[in-house]
């Protein structure tokens, strides 16, 4: 479980430092933030992976996916993230 946990960190921190260097624009986002978005990038690839090849089913839809997975999830949640914050903001 402790494995788990400390892998998740360190995947969510290298995917999410790797999608703050492919989205364009300035994201002004914390080292925690960022292992944040990695985190949930994981588990929307391992969701996207689920849904698009089938294959792990028998562990279900919500379940963290590899890098490259949490590479293009991370990226996936980033661009929501930056879209619905600009909104959000009073000019």
């Amino acid at each position: 479980m402790l494995g788990l946990i400390i892998s998740l960190i360190i995947i969510g921190l290298i995917a999410g430092a790797i999608a703050r260097l492919l989205v364009p624009g300035r994201q002004s986002l914390s080292i925690p933030m960022t292992i944040l978005i990695g985190i949930i990038g994981s588990f929307v690839g391992g969701f996207l992976g689920d849904l698009i090849f089938h294959k792990d089913s028998t562990e279900g839809a919500l379940q963290p996916s590899g890098i490259i997975g949490s590479i293009i999830g991370a990226v996936i949640v980033l661009l929501i993230w930056t879209r619905v914050g600009s909104r959000s903001t009073v000019r």
